[in-house]
């Protein structure tokens, strides 16, 4: 469905001297200095999957982005959209996708929105049953019809977004980049944007490519894990095996009579070094243990010997902290991702 071979996006700025004289100066001689804001990054996503684009700020997600969606020309490499090039090919892509970015609008600011939709049904050529379903879909999770007949630039940027998200799927597209797609939703729109697109995903088989800061959003929506740091891939996988690359585990555990929180923390890190234990806000203790020192295993069994255990359980590792680790520099060298074949005209 989606193919990027070894990607380069490189950019020309202007170098600035500080001060009167430096700005002066550039008027006579300029110096530009090359940024390579997305460093040979290959991959392949799937036809029908939901993948998260996670990386920091200035990661090259969104630069990555726009040449899927044809904004953008590479300056080096290559990029597929079900077999179409996006940016040699603009028209026939953008007829098959649907895009959100957060600050960007597909809207006609000094238009309503349902007349906004009226021109993006002629635009798209919609079916009249399909049009007609989907603006049923929309009012029954967005509440569309609340925004009237404001034009769009008077909107607030929750109100706009929930238009950006219905009109980016209106004509049923094959393929969706949502850039921060919830940003200024409040808790209960974006809980309705995350079944929105399950949904339609369910439903339509589309092909979801999501880029957010929100975790919520993530993991309530995608399957799958793309990983960018400093422009390059240092993971492809499902979510499942992004979490397993956690350095430290956690185990949870309630026990009977025995030693109060204070003690039994301190019982355990002195009978596992390098584990730290600490009274968790429903009461239960909590075991953080580094996964190179200690097996899931042989924290248990410490447990087992020395507590009289209530309730344990071991949590999956919280995405943020494996993020965190990531954009922290905890892995330098990117892994190695999947380096798509040969090129096949048309395929999905």
């Amino acid at each position: 469905m989606i193919v990027a071979e070894n990607l380069v996006k490189e950019f020309r700025l202007a170098e600035r001297r500080p001060g009167l004289a430096g700005s002066l100066s550039t008027l006579f001689t300029r110096r530009h200095r090359i940024v390579r804001a997305v460093d040979g990054v290959s991959f392949t996503i799937p036809a029908g999957s939901k993948t998260a684009y996670i990386g920091a700020n200035g990661a090259g997600k969104s630069t990555t982005i726009k040449m899927l969606t044809g904004i953008m020309t590479p300056t080096s490499g290559r990029c597929l959209v079900r077999g179409i090039e996006p940016y040699r090919h603009r028209q026939a892509n953008a007829r098959r996708i649907g895009v959100v970015f957060g600050q960007r609008s597909q809207l006609w600011w000094d238009l309503s929105v349902p007349d906004s939709f009226r021109i993006l049904r002629r635009v798209y050529d919609i079916p009249d049953a399909v049009y007609r379903r989907n603006l049923a879909l929309y009012r029954d999770l967005l509440d569309i019809d609340a925004l009237g007949t404001t034009p769009v630039r008077q909107l607030s940027l929750g109100q706009r977004m929930r238009a950006e998200i219905a009109a980016s799927l209106l004509h049923d597209p094959a393929v969706v980049f949502w850039d921060e797609p919830t940003i200024g939703l409040d808790m209960v729109l974006k809980d309705a944007v995350r079944h929105l697109v399950n949904r339609v995903h369910q439903e339509l088989g589309t092909t979801v490519v999501l880029t957010s800061h929100d975790i919520t959003d993530i993991a309530a929506i995608c399957d799958s894990a793309l990983v960018v740091d400093r422009g390059r891939v240092v993971h492809q996988g499902s979510i499942r095996d992004l979490l397993r690359t956690a350095d430290r585990r956690s185990v949870l555990f309630d026990h009977r009579g025995g030693p109060g929180p204070e003690s039994a923390c301190a019982r355990i890190e002195r009978g596992l070094p390098g584990v730290s234990a600490a009274s968790a806000e429903d009461g239960r203790i909590r075991v953080d243990y580094p996964v190179d020192a200690f097996t899931s295993r042989q924290v248990l069994a410490f447990l087992l010997e020395h507590f009289d255990l209530a309730d344990c359980y071991a949590p999956e590792p919280d995405l943020e902290d494996v993020l965190r680790r990531i954009y922290g520099g905890g892995r330098r060298e990117p892994v190695p991702a999947e380096v798509p074949g040969p090129r096949q005209e048309g395929a999905a």
